[in-house]
């Protein structure tokens, strides 16, 4: 888009693996379910409006599967985990309140095996599930909604910086954004590391992918940018719970550790997240080891190509994939929107964009860019009502509803065009903007339906605006 938007049954050991507790459904002391799942969904707020969002549905959903792969043999639980994907190079992730989770794309990108993501993912999980958030309120430790802004705009900060997420990475709970806000204690950390190697090998995966994690951020360094803190590397705790975690792994039965490691959609995943977004040469080093028979491989280097304005080699990269690869649904669609956005040959852009859709018709990234394309062809109808398809998965992008307003307003369909343009404005945090083109759908509306949509945007603007007030 959407332009990017402002993460088996268990042999249990002796003093190892506990079985986990339900989560508390009723009062906490004075901090109830209701108010941390109210603090939950304002913190989503709040970071969704500062921080970069990656809305595509291929690693948007890959991410959530993970996270619904670790809850799912869970007991039953008030929280129903969502998770988003921050766009920044920081190897991070953190839960909020109420279960929200989010995951930096730099985690992804610098990770070995998919059970290493699900191992940060689990231990996150496991504060959540323990409710340590509520515990720290219980003791008196009030956590604000300006606090939480501010580990927000610390966070901002370090993206507007090209540091690490304001200084922090991985940083005890494994997750800058969680130790800012929480400052978990070393009980809690030790408890989310138990809970979580247990909640990793309920969902199956091989549990070395838990200290792998640790090691990877130990042994990452990082340079020009995205240094690795202090913090990580002189920690007192980290080298105890790096020792404890191997010695309960290796007390474990061979079948558990064993495991295999199903890597394929994790590799895609990182292959788009470096294409789209990694350092170039770095990336093009990593396409190069997959030599010239791995399609996504190939996919990667046409989309670097693409974004270095080698247009012939980026064209000719895709051919090879796509020859490789005819029914992939993700080449087809990166195919087609190279084809698109770089002025290529618009009918060969349409047959890949429908071709992906056959395949992979939930993809609202490529109904987007069909929506344009048919936008462009003049179908203002069929654009329509793909761009509200989109809105259905992602309401609040600001690109989508730039795009539907004025393709609303090339019909003469004005209050409902002002009143997306609004919408786009609003999510971009723009309120001058925002309020020009409310009072412009306002003198527009002419129909009870037109009203009655005014007066929506207009609590959902009210809601927002109090959030924003309370954080500050």
């Amino acid at each position: 888009m959407m332009r990017v938007r402002r993460l088996i049954a268990v042999v249990c050991m002796a003093g190892m693996l506990l079985s986990p507790s339900p989560a508390l459904a009723g009062l906490f002391g004075d901090f109830t379910l209701q108010d941390e799942m109210k603090m939950g969904r304002e913190f989503e707020v709040l970071v969704k409006s500062t921080m970069p969002i990656i809305e595509d549905p291929v690693v948007h959903d890959y991410v959530q599967d993970v996270v619904d792969r670790l809850v799912k043999p869970l007991p039953p639980q008030p929280y129903k985990f969502p998770a988003n994907v921050v766009l920044h190079n920081s190897l991070n992730a953190f839960a909020a309140p109420g279960g929200f989770v989010f995951v930096f794309s730099g985690l992804i990108m610098h990770l070995n095996h998919e059970s290493e993501l699900a191992g940060v993912l689990a231990h996150e999980v496991a504060h959540v599930t323990q409710r340590h958030i509520a515990g720290r309120m219980e003791r008196g430790r009030v956590i604000s909604m300006a606090s939480l802004l501010g580990m927000v705009a610390g966070v901002a900060a370090g993206l507007a910086g090209g540091g690490s997420a304001g200084g922090a990475a991985m940083v005890g709970s494994m997750a800058a954004g969680s130790a800012a806000m929480l400052n978990y204690s070393r009980l809690d950390e030790d408890d989310a590391d138990r809970f979580g190697l247990r909640y990793l090998v309920d969902a199956g995966y091989n549990p070395k992918g838990l200290g792998g994690a640790f090691e990877v951020l130990r042994s990452q360094d990082w340079g020009g940018g995205s240094a690795m803190p202090a913090y990580l590397s002189t920690h007192p705790d980290l080298n105890i719970r790096l020792a404890k975690l191997r010695a309960d792994i290796q007390s474990m039965p061979a079948n558990l550790t064993n495991r295999r490691e199903d890597d394929g959609r994790f590799r895609r995943v990182q292959a788009l997240l470096w294409a789209r977004y990694g350092d170039a040469a770095h990336a093009e080093q990593i396409f190069a080891r997959g030599g010239e028979k791995d399609s996504v491989c190939l996919m990667g280097r046409a989309m670097l190509a693409a974004r270095q304005n080698r247009i012939k080699d980026a064209e000719g990269l895709f051919a090879s994939a796509l020859k490789l690869a005819p029914n992939d649904a993700l080449i087809l669609r990166e195919a087609g929107i190279f084809e698109y956005t770089k002025g290529g040959d618009v009918t060969r852009a349409r047959r890949y964009l429908e071709q992906s859709l056959r395949l992979s018709p939930g993809d609202y990234y490529a109904v987007f860019f069909y929506a344009r394309l048919l936008d462009d062809a003049g179908d203002r109808a069929g654009a329509q009502q793909r761009y509200r398809e989109v809105l259905r998965h992602v309401p609040e992008d600001s690109e989508v509803h730039t795009y539907y307003g004025r393709s609303l307003g090339a019909v003469n369909k004005l209050c409902e065009g002002y009143l997306h343009l609004a919408y786009a404005a609003l999510y971009s945090n723009d309120r001058r903007r925002a309020e020009s083109w409310l009072e412009k759908a306002k003198a527009s509306a002419r129909s009870a339906e037109e009203k009655k949509a005014i007066k929506t945007y207009e609590e959902k603007a009210a809601a927002r605006a109090r959030i924003m007030k309370e954080a500050r």
